[in-house]
C-alpha cells in the first residue's frame, strides 16, 4: 500500500483555474519565490510559474504540493533542477 501511495504523490500535475490558482503535484522542492515567479523542481524537471500577486498557499512537500494563488502569466518547465542547474553544475556538470 505504500509503494502506491508513493507513486500517487510523484506523479506530476499542474491544474491552472481561470488564470487565479495553480495547483501543482509531484513538488519535490520549492528553490525560489516571490510575488512575480515561483520556481519549484519537480518529478517532470523544472517548472517557473510567473505572474502578479502570486501567494502560496499551501505547500506540502511531503506529499509533493504546492496551490499558488494570485495572477498567473506564464509557465516555463526547464530541464535541468536542483544543484546541477546553477553555475557550477553547468561549469562542471
Amino acid at each position: 500500500m505504500a509503494t502506491e501511495k508513493q507513486l500517487t504523490d510523484s506523479r506530476h500535475t499542474l491544474t491552472v483555474e481561470g488564470r487565479t490558482r495553480a495547483a501543482v503535484t509531484g513538488v519535490t522542492d520549492v528553490l525560489g519565490f516571490d510575488e512575480g515567479l515561483v520556481t519549484m523542481e519537480t518529478t517532470a524537471g523544472a517548472l517557473t510559474v510567473r505572474g502578479e500577486g502570486l501567494h502560496i498557499e499551501e505547500l506540502n512537500l511531503e506529499h509533493g504540493r504546492v496551490i499558488l494563488t494570485g495572477e498567473v502569466t506564464g509557465l516555463e518547465y526547464g530541464e535541468e533542477t536542483g544543484a546541477r542547474a546553477g553555475l557550477f553544475g553547468r561549469l562542471f556538470g
